[in-house]
């Protein structure tokens, strides 16, 4: 549905996306995530459109998005960071403005409207100027102007920012609902909302993808450890002898109370002994008042992948450029002040580009 293909972009000294290659599947809801500056809305851009790559090249269903614009664009429906609104217009008026510029014919345009303002939740300001709407609604409409036509593909730039819990929860329900019958690109920091949501997450560093994978994927590229908590009636010296013979275990430690002792078993991430421990005292009669796991959170492994330093691709992610990558992200960290001075230009660039959008009634900058 999507391809990537050797993605570059450069703003002057600065590599913002650093040969990025990865391929989107039909029909999949996909979580694209990144630290700040990591090239995540720079990619988008360059996906949609917005923004010329310096180098690679982008295919929306076929179509090259350098090479046939028009019929690319006609497959993709964007929200951006900074949503392109006329604050002049009534929503119902933007809305029926955009449905213009898309070519939807003059029959349905009434109905997908109607359609899409219900989905979103903006039919109880329709006849409200943009202006005067809350950044939450403001947030919507732009949702709501990405829906309109129903593209195949969906891209969503921070859809949440600017809403409360509630209309949280009813986006990424509608954001489920769109993937049954589109193809979803959700960019988020919140990582527990691209994990509740996706079929599929990449992560990207740098502007580099260092891991590509499903949710359940991504815990196996865990590599520090978990803790198992037991609590146990019993004596230190029978609970060690029970525990002795058990496999996987890294470390224990034990903490004696009057009638129990507290139990800290370290295992490597991926190892969950559990049952084996829970049967082996169970044989001993040594009874288990409390037993809970703690390991690896997406957090943990976002974290991991994108500390200072990571620039190998992880996974399933694919790196192609191989040691040339490793060279240029060396180079990277080896100027700072460089980086401190155009970390956020891809965010200074979505800005002018979004203003050029309000300024220019063509259809393909909605």
């Amino acid at each position: 549905m999507i391809e990537v293909e050797n993605l570059v972009k450069k703003y002057g000294g600065h590599t913002a996306v650093d040969h990025l290659n990865f391929h989107v599947e039909k029909g999949q809801i996909y979580g694209f995530l990144g630290p700040n500056g990591a090239g995540k809305s720079t990619t988008m851009n360059i996906m949609t459109g917005y923004l010329a790559a310096t180098e690679g090249n982008v295919k929306i269903n076929g179509y090259d998005i350098l090479t046939n614009p028009e019929e690319a664009k006609k497959c993709i429906g964007y929200l951006p960071e900074f949503p392109p609104l006329y604050p002049e217009m009534t929503v119902y008026e933007y809305l029926k403005f955009v449905a213009e510029l898309k070519k939807i014919p003059k029959e349905e345009r009434k109905k997908q409207i109607e359609e899409v303002m219900n989905m979103t939740m903006v039919t109880d300001v329709s006849k409200r100027l943009i202006k005067n709407l809350s950044k939450g609604y403001k947030q919507r409409v732009g949702l709501a102007q990405a829906i309109l036509g129903y593209p195949e593909v969906i891209i969503l730039d921070e859809p949440t920012v600017g809403l409360d819990p509630k209309q949280i929860i009813e986006i990424r329900d509608l954001i489920r609902k769109l993937g049954e019958n589109h193809t979803v690109i959700l960019s988020s920091h919140i990582l527990s909302e691209v994990s509740a949501v996706c079929d599929h997450i990449m992560i990207i560093s740098k502007g580099k993808l260092v891991a590509s994978d499903s949710p359940e994927g991504l815990q196996k590229l865990k590599t520090g450890t978990a803790d198992l908590n037991i609590t146990v009636l019993g004596k230190k010296e029978d609970i060690q002898r029970a525990l002795n013979n058990i496999a996987g275990v890294k470390e224990i430690s034990y903490i004696e109370k009057e009638d129990a002792v507290e139990i800290s078993i370290t295992t490597f991430s991926d190892t969950d002994i559990s049952r084996e421990a829970g049967i082996a005292l169970a044989e001993n009669k040594l009874p288990v008042i409390a037993m809970s796991r703690q390991a690896e959170t997406l957090e943990d492994i976002f974290l991991q992948l994108t500390s200072a330093g990571e620039g190998k691709a992880v996974g399933s992610a694919r790196d192609d450029e191989g040691n040339t990558d490793d060279k240029k992200g060396t180079e990277i960290d080896e100027n700072d002040n460089t980086d401190d001075e155009n970390n956020n230009d891809e965010e200074k660039e979505a800005v002018k580009i979004t203003a050029k959008v309000e300024e220019n009634e063509d259809d393909s900058n909605i």
